[in-house]
């Protein structure tokens, strides 16, 4: 009884970092299903159709999520979400139909490699540890131990959360290459993002982004595709 009772702050932290995840499904479940309808478009189906005979799949699902913003996502459920900001890119011509199929194969890695599944874990996890590590740098620094706290549990997911992006990455680059598309459109793409949306990313700290910086992810492209590549005999 003493141990539990020893433990019960970082119990209930565990247990309320997983509502907090779960309401968060729920709500971006809710969003996108009210917000969103099937991929029809006839030039996009048949880029995606490679992709799913790479895949030994009859077709795939994607859904168009109706939002100005330039985007891909993977949704907790596994569907794989364009907004339609990023198809009226493609519609005038400022992104290629390959080009979006990079960010497809990038959505499906993340959902292959159960990425959804670690991400709750991580934030109950961390979720917890914030709530402990709080309580005691408050005895220490009375006023901005929370403060301390919150910033290094940032730290920590945006570096987990960048791990995923290039593993996503490195997916895509042997999905992409083995449905006959190359990097060349990924790593294009990359090249493109900051400017298509809005650039917003210069202005955080390196060890606070979500995502690599362009140039990392590149490199680390053709640092696989140099591993993968068997001489020629």
């Amino acid at each position: 009884m003493l141990i539990l009772l020893k433990f019960a702050p970082f119990l209930v932290a565990i247990g309320y970092g997983l509502l907090l995840y779960r309401f968060s499904v729920w709500r971006t479940t809710k969003m996108l299903n009210e917000q969103s309808r099937p991929l029809t478009d006839a030039d996009m189906m048949a880029v995606m159709q490679r992709l799913a005979q790479a895949l030994d799949l009859p077709a795939l699902k994607i859904h168009v999520f109706e939002i100005a913003p330039v985007n891909g996502l993977a949704a907790p459920d596994g569907r794989i979400f364009l907004t339609r900001g990023f198809l009226d890119r493609h519609r005038s011509g400022a992104v290629s139909a390959d080009e979006i199929a990079s960010v497809v194969a990038h959505e499906l890695g993340h959902v292959a490699l159960g990425h959804a599944r670690r991400r709750m874990i991580d934030f109950t996890g961390q979720n917890a540890v914030m709530v402990v590590l709080s309580a005691v740098l408050n005895r220490f620094l009375p006023g901005i131990g929370i403060w301390i706290a919150n910033a290094l549990a940032s730290a920590v997911t945006a570096r987990l959360s960048r791990r995923d992006e290039y593993e996503a990455d490195a997916y895509a680059s042997a999905l992409l290459i083995k449905a006959g598309f190359g990097t060349a459109p990924q790593k294009s793409l990359f090249r493109k993002l900051e400017a298509l949306t809005g650039g917003a990313g210069g202005t955080v700290p390196v060890w606070l982004r979500s995502h690599p910086k362009t140039e990392d992810r590149i490199r680390a492209i053709e640092t696989n595709e140099a591993r993968w590549t068997v001489p020629a005999l």
